[in-house]
C-alpha cells in the first residue's frame, strides 16, 4: 500500500506564481537558466541554478553555490513572495499541452515506501548527479522540484479529484513560458484529503515517471538524518515532495537518436550491414516518424528510410529486451556502428521528442551523419520493467511536459 501525506507547503501568493514557477534544474544549462530568468528576480531557477546569481565560471559544484541557493530560498519567504500554508493539505495540479490534460495529486510520498520497492524505478542513477542533489537538498532544508509519479488507475481517486476541480476555484492558473497552461488547487478541506489518504492505502505500487536522481538525492537525505539511533518517523524528513498521475492521462514521447559516423563503413556497406537484421525501405513521408512498435526511421545522406527489426530478433519475453530502445542498441548501435556503452561514449548523443524530427535533420546537416526517429516507449512498458525489477536502457523516456519546479515547496524540518 501507497503513503501518501498531507503537508504544509510553502508556495507562491497567487500573484507571483506564474513568475515563481520555473522548469526544472536538469533541462537546461547555467547559460540558458541566465539567460531564462532575465528580468524575472523571482524565478525559482535563482534557486534550483544558484549559480547563476553568482560569477562567471564558478562551479556549479562550489559550497558556494548551494549556499546561494539556501538563501535565495530563504528570502522566497522573507520578502513575502512565498508564504507557508497554516495546516498540512493536499494539492490538485493540472496541466495542459497542446489540448491534453494531465491532472496530479501533490503530497509527500515516503522514504520507507521507496527504500521497500513499494515505489517502483526503471532507471540507475549516477552517483554524480545524486550527490549534487543531496547537497542541495540538504542545504536547503527543502525538496524543491516534486518526484514525477505514476499509478495504475484508481478510479475513486480519478472521482474525488474531478469532484474537486469542478466544485472549486483554482488557486492559480496562467500558462507557463513553454505554452503549457498550469493550474493548482489547494484541498483544504480535511475530511477529502482524509479520504485521499485512506484511497491510496488500495494503491499497491507508485511508479517514477521522471526524477529518479531528485527521489533517490530526497531518500538518502532522509537516511541521513534519521542517524544510527530512534528517530521520529513522522519528521518531515522521511517523506519527499511528489505529484502523483493515473498512468491513463500520461504520455510519453519519442527518445532519438543521432551518430557522428559510421564506424569507417560507407553508407552503401552501412545499409547492407544493417540488412542481416532490419527491413530497410526508403520512407514514404519525410521526415519519417514510425507508427508502430520495432519500426524506426532512419536519416543518412538526406533521405529517410523505414527500417524495422526482423521478427527474430526480437525477445517477446523479456520486458526489457523487447523495447525499440533495446532492439536498436543490441542489433545496430553496438553491434554494427561500435557503440557499446551509450551513457559514455561521445559518438551518440539524445533528442526529445519535444524538438520534432526536424531537429534531427538540423543535427545531420551541422555534423552528425545519421539519425534514429523512435516510436514512444509505453507507460505500460514502463510498468512491466518495473514490477521485474529490472531497468530501462538509457534515454528510454521523455516525458512532456515537465512539472514546473517552486510551485511546492517541502521543507524538512
Amino acid at each position: 500500500m501507497a503513503v501518501l501525506k498531507p503537508f504544509k507547503a510553502v508556495r507562491p501568493k497567487a500573484e507571483y506564481a506564474s513568475r515563481v514557477g520555473a522548469l526544472p534544474y536538469d533541462v537546461m544549462n547555467s547559460d540558458e537558466a541566465r539567460e531564462k530568468v532575465k528580468g524575472n528576480p523571482y524565478s525559482f531557477l535563482h534557486v534550483d541554478k544558484a549559480e547563476i546569481d553568482l560569477p562567471l565560471g564558478t562551479d556549479i559544484y562550489s559550497e558556494a553555490v548551494y549556499e546561494k541557493a539556501k538563501e535565495n530560498l530563504n528570502a522566497l519567504e522573507k520578502n513575502g513572495i512565498c508564504e507557508q500554508d497554516e495546516k498540512p493539505m493536499l494539492y490538485i495540479y493540472r496541466q495542459v499541452m497542446n489540448g491534453r490534460e494531465q491532472t496530479g495529486i501533490v503530497g509527500c510520498t515516503a522514504v520507507d515506501d521507496y527504500l521497500n520497492n513499494i515505489i517502483k524505478k526503471h532507471e540507475f542513477t549516477r552517483a554524480d548527479k545524486e550527490a549534487d542533489r543531496i547537497h542541495h537538498v540538504d542545504t536547503c532544508d527543502a525538496n524543491t522540484g516534486p518526484i514525477f509519479l505514476t499509478h495504475r488507475e484508481n478510479k475513486t481517486v480519478s472521482d474525488i479529484t474531478v469532484n474537486w476541480k469542478n466544485t472549486h476555484s483554482p488557486v492559480y492558473d496562467f500558462v507557463s513560458d513553454d505554452g503549457v497552461g498550469q493550474t493548482v488547487w489547494v484541498v483544504d478541506d480535511d475530511e477529502t484529503v482524509n479520504r485521499l489518504v485512506e484511497e491510496f492505502k488500495d494503491i499497491p505500487y507508485l511508479y517514477i515517471a521522471d526524477g529518479h536522481h531528485r527521489a533517490a538525492s530526497a531518500v538518502r537525505v532522509g537516511q541521513r538524518r534519521r542517524g544510527e539511533g530512534e528517530y521520529d518517523k513522522n519528521a518531515e524528513f522521511n517523506f519527499f515532495l511528489s505529484v502523483i498521475f493515473p498512468c491513463d492521462e500520461l504520455k510519453i514521447m519519442d527518445y532519438n537518436r543521432v551518430v557522428a559516423d559510421l564506424n569507417g563503413f560507407t553508407a552503401e556497406e552501412f545499409l547492407e550491414k544493417i540488412s542481416g537484421k532490419f527491413t530497410v525501405e526508403k520512407a514514404e513521408q519525410s521526415p519519417f516518424a514510425p507508427q508502430s512498435r520495432h519500426t524506426f526511421g532512419m536519416y543518412l545522406d538526406g533521405a529517410w528510410y523505414k527500417i524495422t527489426a526482423k521478427p527474430q530478433y526480437i525477445n517477446e519475453a523479456d520486458p526489457v529486451e523487447r523495447l525499440d530502445v533495446s532492439i536498436l542498441q543490441n542489433n545496430l548501435i553496438a553491434p554494427i556502428l561500435g557503440i557499446e556503452d551509450p551513457r559514455t561514449d561521445k559518438r551518440i548523443d539524445f533528442v526529445g521528442g519535444i524538438r520534432g524530427l526536424k531537429e534531427l535533420e538540423r543535427r545531420v546537416a551541422e555534423g552528425m551523419r545519421l539519425a534514429f526517429s523512435m516510436y514512444p516507449t509505453s507507460l505500460e512498458e514502463l510498468m512491466d520493467i518495473a514490477d521485474a525489477g529490472k531497468v530501462m536502457p538509457p534515454k528510454s523516456t521523455w516525458f512532456e511536459p515537465k512539472l514546473l519546479s517552486g510551485l511546492f515547496i517541502h521543507k524538512l524540518s
